[in-house]
């Protein structure tokens, strides 16, 4: 049951139990998050995508950064606070945020130059679908970053396999290159059983 409770909230935050959540991931991933930005490599005229925010905690370097950051996220209540939260850069139209899934982004063809995504592919229902849509919201030469944990360390966490499906760093390199990413490459700074980003460019 904790398990359960654990992963369908992990999936998509809602309440109080999904408050607790967003707040605990936020530390326990900060590592990877600021890597993860890192290995972004925003520019000012930048269009950032994050794909699952989440708690949040990389909005805030998105926008120092970037000319405009959208934020997709299945849980309305994530959407909702961040709309509060960030609610002078969505009246400035710096920023807006949608409920919404990887598989289905509610978003236009070749809307931004970059795409964020960290501990997420877990929840989605197809890998490829998710890169498909992320390819078709990049422009030319857009670059995408997805951080996660490898399945060698996440199935320790003994999650329900009907919510969560853990991925290996290779079935991610490897979905990349098949829904038509280039100069795919895998960046594990910590080790090959620590989180982790994947990192790839969209052809024109």
């Amino acid at each position: 049951m904790a398990a359960r409770f654990i992963a369908q909230q992990l999936a998509k935050p809602e309440g109080l139990g999904g408050k607790f959540i967003r707040l605990f991931m936020n530390r326990v991933n900060s590592k990877l998050n600021d890597f993860a930005v890192e290995q972004l490599k925003v520019e000012t005229s930048d269009r950032v995508l994050e794909i699952g925010f989440g708690g949040g905690v990389t909005l805030k370097p998105l926008l120092s950064r970037a000319r405009f950051v959208c934020g997709v996220d299945p849980s309305s209540d994530v959407v909702d606070v961040a709309r509060r939260r960030f609610a002078t850069f969505v009246e400035t139209g710096r920023a807006d945020f949608l409920e919404g899934t990887a598989e289905a982004l509610p978003l236009p063809d070749r809307a931004f130059d970059k795409v964020l995504t960290a501990n997420t592919v877990y929840f989605w229902a197809s890998l490829e679908r998710g890169l498909q849509e992320i390819r078709r919201v990049l422009a030319p030469s857009g670059r995408v970053v997805i951080g996660f944990t490898p399945q060698v360390r996440m199935d320790r966490m003994n999650l329900p396999d009907d919510i969560f499906t853990s991925r290996t760093a290779d079935a991610i390199e490897e979905a990349l290159r098949n829904t038509g990413f280039i100069d795919a490459e895998i960046r594990a700074p910590w080790g090959e059983d620590q989180p982790m980003v994947a990192t790839a460019i969209v052809t024109a």
